[in-house]
């Protein structure tokens, strides 16, 4: 049950990232020129899926579990950090320049367009680089 209900929310997911065009760099990008051709229609993309969202962290933190019996695991509030700044600055760029995210670039591997596909390498390859570099320093006493 626990696999439909993942496969059935994927599902979901991925098809209201392609009818909102987020797996759309041309849109996304048209989204982020607000100084040029400026295209806000994402921003209700954005600001449904924050209502959304809201309501079932509010439903949720109410339940002593979730809904197929497994323990809830929200996450709590984090100080804002170097690190945390960082990656957003560093999600911003690649959203900005590539005109994927995560989400949008996986849902969009499903067309089959080589950009997708050098894009989530690329992001991928990234991650990696960015455990090696954290096992690293944390071995060598570099990172607390």
């Amino acid at each position: 049950m626990k696999v439909l209900a993942a496969l059935f929310s994927g599902i979901l997911f991925g098809v209201g990232l392609a009818v909102s065009q987020m797996t759309n760099p041309a849109k996304v990008q048209a989204f982020l020129d607000v100084a040029g051709a400026w295209d806000p229609s994402l921003a209700f993309v954005m600001g449904a899926a924050l209502v959304v969202s809201s309501i079932a962290v509010a439903i949720a933190r109410r339940r002593p579990q979730a809904l197929l019996g497994e323990p809830l695991q929200l996450p709590e509030p984090a100080a804002l950090d170097l690190r945390l700044i960082a990656g957003a600055a560093l999600f911003g760029v690649g959203w900005g320049l590539g005109g994927f995210c995560p989400g949008p670039a996986l849902a969009g591997l499903a067309t089959g367009v080589p950009a997708v596909w050098v894009f989530t390498a690329s992001m991928l390859a990234g991650v990696l680089l960015y455990r090696w570099v954290f096992r690293v320093a944390s071995i060598r006493g570099l990172r607390g």
